[in-house]
């Protein structure tokens, strides 16, 4: 089925659909002024929407889109997902920018102020060729991507300087951590991390890597800066603060949506690589993988009912969410196994009356991608459930979950016993941020109440890019034996009101990372934890990861950090070990400064 513009001129029907109108769809005919408009207006309205419910997909067709002299300014705001329709990144070309910036949000004398990184979340860019021209004053010749959580770039041809910091928008912030896969940034300067504190590059090119905060993590990328960790340079300072992987065991890149040579709409699947490196689209169009037609999926819109979506999983569909807001009342169930779910414009599903809202039964093969997952005020106990037990599974044809979000509280009251639990061997978890809210609506220790983040019960279980904060418990149980993450971030809980109500037992609060104690084999690269407490600054946490001492069992670039002064403590890294995080240099490692553990055991 061929797509046509925005909007449709005939009635549709379930088995023939349009995109809706919140997929805008470019072409090269149109010209940049025209197309410039229409992206500014979607800036405007999404720029400061960290809660609201707009959902947007900005679809270029192959081709080139603006020039030196007069280039498209593309500013990337919240739940705005901007792809590329070509097989390859080069198919599409965009002389211009594709910018992320500090979020301004007051206004002091006419100029913007409390500039920030830190909450810049939900958005995406992939399948495009950035040729990086145009801008004004110390703009014009870099593309800024500041972001934190839940804001990947996957397929990017990135041409010229490239900064994921913008130092430009009332000076130079923090922002907390990002992911990018299957991208090539070519230039003379290296990829500025600037002040990132912690960043996954899995399956890349770089030309060099600038800095690093707290821990960057390179998987599988040409380029990347050798492991130092923890080390000491030449001229007797801490050196750069890199964990580096020369091959990422397995991986497979998210499905994506491109026109063929007819202009007919095509979905490709990549297929499972093993021990690899560089970008997938290095020689062209990828061969491992398998091409869907549009006509096999049921295109789902926020006014279809669960029952009609599972009927058309059931009859052999896959399933396509248009940008917009679902509420899930009862499961939607994949059965069938190589089944692919691919959200656009980071559809959002909203648990309703403490539904589960999507299960995925013991089959292997299914990608789960471009979702958003969203508790609701009844409690559910999980809302996303991958297999019923951890027999089966293949590491040849995992099931896969790309890009994949869950949110406790935020943009509503939200509650949630776990947010995902994943029973089937062989998973692969390729960037997922699973958040209980800090901040927003419905937000408070007795109000948007979540145990864990993820609990992994399946055997041979790899996380690439695994960002888990502020849940109540263990944020992340690995049950599962010869699992492996590669770089995990986690804040731990703000808002224990006392030391009381955070306690397990004989020990002070609950790990960000727990394996269980039966585990013989795992492996970890990477992996930071964050204290900072705004009730009660007098709490501790024991430890943040807690492993079980066995030979198979290793963890690599190891760190927590302590926020902001007196603001919470922990004890110890990783069981017993890594001095304390306290905020005062008097008693352990002051507030922004790690303690690290460079291998354990």
């Amino acid at each position: 089925m061929a797509l046509g513009a925005c909007s449709q001129t005939t009635t549709p029907t379930l088995e023939n659909r349009d995109l809706g109108s919140n997929v805008k769809i470019f072409d090269p005919s149109m010209s940049t002024a025209e197309i410039q408009a229409a992206v500014d207006a979607i800036k405007v309205q999404q720029l400061n929407a960290e809660f609201g419910e707009g959902r947007y997909a900005l679809f270029f067709k192959p081709g080139t889109y603006g020039t030196p002299e007069k280039p498209l300014l593309i500013d990337v705001g919240y739940y705005t997902e901007v792809v590329g329709l070509g097989r390859t990144p080069n198919d599409v070309v965009i002389n211009g920018h594709l910018n992320v910036y500090n979020r301004c949000l007051e206004t002091e004398a006419g100029k913007p102020s409390n500039c920030v990184a830190l909450d810049n979340f939900w958005r995406s860019a992939s399948n495009l060729t950035v040729k990086v021209a145009g801008g004004a004053d110390c703009q014009k010749d870099t593309n800024f991507w500041a972001v934190s959580q839940a804001a990947p770039l996957r397929r990017m041809n990135i041409i010229g300087k490239f900064s994921l910091m913008d130092y430009c928008s009332a000076g130079p912030q923090y922002a907390s951590g990002g992911f990018i896969a299957d991208s090539r940034f070519s230039g003379t300067d290296a990829v500025t991390n600037g002040s990132q504190q912690q960043f996954m590059v899995r399956n890349s090119e770089v030309p060099g890597w600038s800095n690093g905060v707290w821990n960057q993590v390179f998987s599988g990328v040409v380029g990347a800066p050798a492991s130092s960790f923890g080390t000491t340079g030449s001229d007797g300072k801490p050196a750069n603060p890199y964990t580096t992987l020369s091959t990422t065991p397995v991986s497979r890149e998210k499905p994506y949506l491109y026109l063929d040579a007819q202009g007919a709409y095509q979905v490709f699947v990549p297929g499972t690589r093993q021990n690899t490196s560089g970008v997938s689209w290095a020689s062209g169009a990828e061969s491992s993988g398998r091409t869907l037609p549009l006509t096999s999926f049921f295109i789902a819109r926020p006014t279809d009912s669960v029952a009609t979506m599972n009927a058309a999983l059931a009859g052999g569909r896959n399933l396509l969410f248009t940008p917009g807001m679902y509420t899930i009342g009862q499961s939607l169930k994949v059965t069938r196994a190589n089944t692919v779910v691919l959200g656009l414009g980071l559809a959002t599903l909203t648990a309703q009356s403490g539904a589960v809202p999507m299960t995925v039964a013991d089959v292997d093969g299914v990608d789960i991608a471009g979702l958003t997952f969203d508790a609701g005020p009844v409690n559910s106990p999980v809302l996303l459930k991958i297999g019923t037990t951890n027999a089966g599974g293949s590491l040849t044809n995992p099931v896969a979950l790309h890009d994949v979000f869950f949110r406790i509280g935020g943009p509503h009251l939200g509650q949630a016993t776990t947010s995902l639990e994943v029973n089937r061997s062989g998973t692969l978890l390729d960037h997922l941020w699973v958040w209980r809210a800090d901040h927003g609506e419905g937000v408070g220790w007795t109000m948007n109440t979540a145990d864990h983040g993820v609990i992994v019960n399946g055997n041979d279980v790899t996380a690439t890019g695994l960002f888990v904060e502020h849940f109540q418990k263990e944020e992340v149980i690995w049950n599962g034996e010869r699992g492996q993450t590669i770089m995990f971030q986690n804040e731990m809980p703000y808002d224990p009101p006392s030391q009381t109500a955070w306690t397990n037992g004989a020990t002070l609060g609950y790990a960000a990372y727990k394996v269980a104690d039966n585990v013989k084999t795992h492996q970890g690269w990477g992996m930071g934890s964050y204290i900072f407490m705004n009730v009660d600054p007098t709490v501790h946490a024991s430890q943040a990861f807690v492993v079980p001492v066995a030979s198979g069992v290793q963890l690599h670039s190891l760190l927590t950090v302590q926020l902001n002064k007196g603001l919470g403590i922990i004890d110890h890294v990783v069981n017993q070990t890594g001095d304390p995080v306290t905020g005062d240099p008097a008693t352990g490692k002051p507030a922004g400064t790690p303690s690290m553990v460079i291998n354990f055991p």
